[in-house]
């Protein structure tokens, strides 16, 4: 079934402040420069060449008298907050890469980023910056007043109680344990890919904003500092921009983890240098989290690729939830969320491993197809070996197959209605063999009548990756093939 694109709306306002020009958040950036880091440390190269990293470090003190705190899990947990930084960008690369306005201290990004226990995956979640939020009590970090909780948009927090109201904010918000806090600007991000020799990234559609300065034709292409800032940004391309652009965020991520990994830039000691001085020169980060701690990291993920990786966005029940005082919101789907947040604190992959030579290409993916299962023989419990298998494979299945009234079917029925086609044809592809049937006003949940020639669920995975119950896509799945 289709997903509604995600509707931007602008931050907060609990004063008036003179108006600012800017620039939608670049969250991919943010991960780049932690996960950067982290695979960098993984060359082994040896603490003298990052013991100097410390002292480029700035510190902020994120957990400072905090109580009340969620149950630890198991993993590293580490909350990411991305801030404006193009002050740092020369006037003639702002001009260039369409980065007018003004620099403003505000969070654009905020995500979780989980390096699991075993230091073999890392999962990335994105909050959006305009999530319904109730903080907790607080202290206004510009005015000192003390604030009783109240609603707001998630990036507000920053604003009004700094990290320490940020991080008290999400741990309330997913009842998971902020272990570490970084903050980073954009500004060191086309340094980065520059160092890195550039990106290389694939499209199968010509990709154009103009406002963003994007103009890329269909094909592959090697992306430099500036062009990979354009191409993360852009969010006028099509009617989804939300929804595309997050998915080219992922796609830029994965397509630069499979650079580090893969160039021998990590065994160059020269090369490895100026790659984490350029990723460090703009991060601010706990105490806690130093030289030592990224080492350790590092060489415990030394076969650290894109396939370790999986991305999603917190699951969004409703768009444009007007809240009084704050304005437009989006409200997190409280059932789906919780499942997301249970699998962090529970250190288990966002989703189930998916092998892409297995699997068929298909249009919807299968978690967003609802099934009710018919048996249509007199073969008792074929329709539970039906369901089992839909449900196996991803499909959303009533897990209550019933029998059919004719029981003398012999080709298997794909029953749907008109408007859900596309769906109809995704699920008929995991059963060869299958009849489409068109029947109006049967609604969005599919029907599958077995018939005598069922053998098997072939499995099927969306063209787009994007797609299933969180949207989580794996790294390898998104770097060009």
């Amino acid at each position: 079934m289709p997903t509604a694109p995600r509707s931007p709306a602008g931050p907060p306002r609990r004063r008036p402040r003179p108006p600012v020009r800017r620039r939608k958040p670049r969250w991919a950036m943010r991960v780049v420069t932690t996960l950067s880091v982290v695979v960098l440390a993984s060359a082994g190269i040896g603490h003298s060449v990052l013991s100097s990293l410390d002292a480029d470090i700035a510190r902020v003190d994120a957990f400072k008298d905090m109580k009340n705190r969620p149950q630890a899990g198991h993993g590293m947990n580490v909350l990411l907050v991305g801030t404006d930084g193009r002050d740092r960008i020369s006037r003639a690369q702002r001009e260039r890469y369409r980065l007018g306005g003004a620099p403003c201290n505000c969070t654009d990004t905020i995500m979780i980023v989980h390096i699991s226990e075993d230091r073999e995956r890392a999962s990335v979640v994105s909050l959006p910056r305009d999530s319904y939020a109730m903080t907790p009590d607080h202290v206004d970090a510009t005015t000192g007043e003390r604030h009783h909780g109240h609603p707001m948009k998630l990036n507000a927090a920053y604003a009004e109680g700094g990290p320490q109201l940020t991080v008290r904010t999400v741990e309330a918000m997913t009842k998971v344990k902020i272990d570490h806090y970084l903050e980073v600007d954009f500004t060191s991000f086309m340094k980065t890919v520059d160092v890195l020799g550039g990106v290389k990234i694939c499209t199968s559609e010509p990709l154009k904003d103009s406002y963003a300065g994007l103009d890329l034709p269909a094909g592959t292409h090697e992306l430099k500092g500036g062009e990979a800032l354009q191409y993360v940004r852009a969010r006028h391309v099509d009617g989804a921009s939300d929804l595309t652009r997050m998915q080219r965020q992922q796609r830029f991520l994965a397509a630069l983890v499979e650079r580090a990994t893969s160039s021998g830039i990590l065994l160059n000691p020269l090369r490895f240098r100026d790659v984490t001085r350029a990723v460090l020169g703009s991060v601010r980060a706990d105490k806690g989290f130093g030289t030592g701690e990224l080492l350790d990291l590092g060489r415990a993920m030394r076969n650290f690729s894109p396939s370790s990786s999986e991305f999603t966005t917190v699951p969004i029940g409703q768009m444009g939830y007007t809240v009084k005082g704050v304005g437009s919101t989006l409200k997190w789907d409280p059932e789906r969320s919780a499942r997301l947040f249970a699998a962090l604190r529970a250190d288990k992959p966002l989703a189930p491993y998916r092998t892409r030579s297995e699997a068929r290409k298909v249009d919807v993916a299968p978690q967003q197809i609802r099934v009710q299962v018919e048996n249509g023989t007199a073969t008792e419990g074929l329709g539970r070996r039906v369901d089992a298998a839909l449900a196996a494979t991803g499909f959303r299945t009533t897990r209550l197959p019933v029998n059919a009234a004719d029981r003398t079917v012999k080709r298997t029925v794909v029953a749907y209605d008109p408007r859900w086609d596309r769906s109809a044809k995704s699920l008929a592809t995991a059963l060869p063999g299958s009849e489409l049937r068109a029947v109006k006003g049967l609604g969005p949940t599919l029907k599958v009548i077995a018939g005598s020639d069922f053998e098997r669920v072939r499995k099927v995975r969306a063209v787009d990756p994007g797609q299933g119950e969180s949207g989580v896509v794996r790294g390898d799945e998104v770097v060009c093939d």
